[in-house]
């Protein structure tokens, strides 16, 4: 194991790239890592709280019947967001949501469809968004309050997503509008001030021209909205914004999320950390690969759930990733990979933790959150919005570590200062991990599979999973198999480029 030594500043700068990997590298005056609900619904709350031009939600679902902070006097979503424009002249609330949401998503589908009592108002507007390629989800998850601050992250405005960092067995707030409980859940959002949250309404804007003809202005804020309470990790700090786009009539696909995910790997040094709810990418895992092979190369450890869900999940999802992480084992020569899920105590047992962040850490240089998935779909089907910011000064640094040292704690069941001595005894980001991790709530290994089986993606993959919409890549296989055209296989030994459906956000 490498020890772990400083970057000296003179080496950042150098991951952002505007126009290649990112659309825009803005000043942020204030950004902050939201982990789990709790934290984002919470302070979402307080900013929505004082709104007074816009806000503007876009996301693959939505459901306005959740309470942001539950309690007995807990407020629906849908009600607060009511009482918000009837107090407030100037304020106009638009909602945007992917339409295939009415059948794949876990929220409430009737009041998407026929609309409810809350959004009956004329400066407020709930639209489906059927502006998409087929089979392709809007997937990106934005909240905009006038264009002071916006959240950014894994975590829509649904069901089955709140929860405290201590993930209890007996948690009373995780309860949908239903009355129906759901188990603990762990994800990561971010909150961004300033002239970057405003490039994010660009965004969100263009997403709702797109899906409606009807083109937004940016708004002023009068005031600051930054969440009270809330200690901003970064100040006066570029974020890059990258976003994926498919190629769709006359729109050309944009891929500046897989560009950076890919750019960020590369440059790594001494470790990568990831957090994923779907890890099946072969672009991914080939450049995982070359960095594992690499002598010097960094640690590499990825946080993933146990296991998918659904059996049509588990058979694309589920045993792509098998398939990949076999091969990373395979090319692991010098023993710096590690692949875990989390568990909670649940009795005198252990429970899964379900992992639905998307999160990238590399060295103490490059911190990334958003909606992309690892998967194939991410890369060039759905619409997709990320976020990464680039560390070179050392404080600045210094909180990227904060924050990986503060996850893995929680993981742990230990506070982020316990995992940071145990790195710097261990001279190693995984012998750190590997110290403290003997308790009840804790990383438990993905089992490794004993028996030898090909690195091909399974049966069905370039159809469940595609990396582009299914006229660019479908459509042609198809036309060979009616002709009667055989089509090459690919190598044996390779996880081919065939890339796969997501059927969850």
């Amino acid at each position: 194991m490498e020890t772990k030594t400083p970057v000296p500043a003179a080496c950042g700068g150098a991951i952002l790239r505007p126009t290649a990997n990112c659309m825009a590298a803005p000043l942020a005056r204030r950004a902050a890592v939201l982990i789990d609900g709790e934290a984002y619904f919470t302070r979402l709350a307080a900013c929505l709280r004082k709104a007074t031009r816009s806000i503007l939600i876009v996301g693959w679902d939505f459901d306005a019947g959740i309470t942001l902070e539950p309690g007995p006097n807990a407020e629906p979503l849908g009600s607060l967001l009511r009482s918000l424009v009837e107090a407030r002249p100037d304020l106009n609330v638009r909602v945007l949501v992917w339409s295939a949401a009415i059948v794949h998503a876990p929220g409430a589908s009737l009041p998407l469809i026929v609309g409810a009592d809350w959004e009956k108002h004329s400066r407020i507007r709930v639209q489906l968004d059927t502006h998409h390629p087929p089979y392709a989800a809007h997937h990106q998850k934005i909240v905009c309050i006038d264009d002071d601050v916006a959240f950014v992250g894994g975590m829509d405005l649904t069901v089955s997503r709140w929860d405290r960092t201590d993930h209890k067995e007996s948690e009373q707030g995780r309860t949908n509008p239903d009355g129906n409980g759901y188990g603990p859940v762990h994800d990561v959002h971010a909150v961004i001030q300033g002239p970057a949250a405003r490039t994010l309404g660009d965004v969100a804007r263009d997403r709702w021209f797109r899906a409606t003809g009807e083109r937004l202005s940016a708004v002023e804020s009068g005031g600051d909205l930054w969440p009270d309470g809330l200690p901003p990790q970064f100040e006066s700090i570029r974020i890059g914004i990258s976003r994926t786009i498919p190629q769709w009539r006359a729109e050309q696909c944009v891929q500046e999320s897989a560009r950076m995910v890919i750019d960020a790997i590369r440059s790594a040094r001494r470790s990568i950390y990831i957090e994923a709810q779907y890890f099946t990418s072969p672009s991914v895992g080939q450049v995982l690969s070359e960095k594992l092979a690499h002598a010097n190369g960094p640690e590499v450890v990825v946080v993933v759930g146990m296991s998918a869900r659904g059996r049509l999940e588990r058979y694309v999802m589920g045993k792509n990733r098998d398939r990949l992480v076999q091969q990373l084992r395979r090319d692991d020569r010098h023993g710096r990979f590690r692949i875990y899920h989390p568990v909670v105590p649940s009795g005198d047992a252990t429970a899964p933790l379900k992992v639905h962040s998307k999160l990238m850490i590399i060295d103490d240089t490059l911190l990334r959150v958003g909606s992309s998935n690892l998967n194939n779909r991410s890369e060039g089907l759905d619409t997709e919005c990320d976020i990464a910011i680039e560390a070179v000064a050392f404080p600045a640094r210094r909180t990227v570590d904060r924050i990986r040292d503060k996850l893995l704690g929680e993981h742990l069941g230990v506070s982020g200062e316990e995992v940071a001595d145990a790195v710097a005894r261990q001279h190693s980001l995984i012998g750190g991990i590997e110290e403290i991790n003997r308790g009840q709530r804790g990383l438990r290994e993905l089992s490794k599979t004993a028996r030898r089986s090909t690195l091909r993606p399974v049966l069905g993959t370039w159809l469940l999973d595609p990396s582009q919409p299914l006229f660019c890549s479908t459509w042609p296989r198809l036309r060979k198999l009616l002709s009667g055209s055989p089509s090459r296989p690919a190598p044996q030994t390779q996880f081919r480029k065939d890339k796969g459906r997501q059927p969850e956000a």
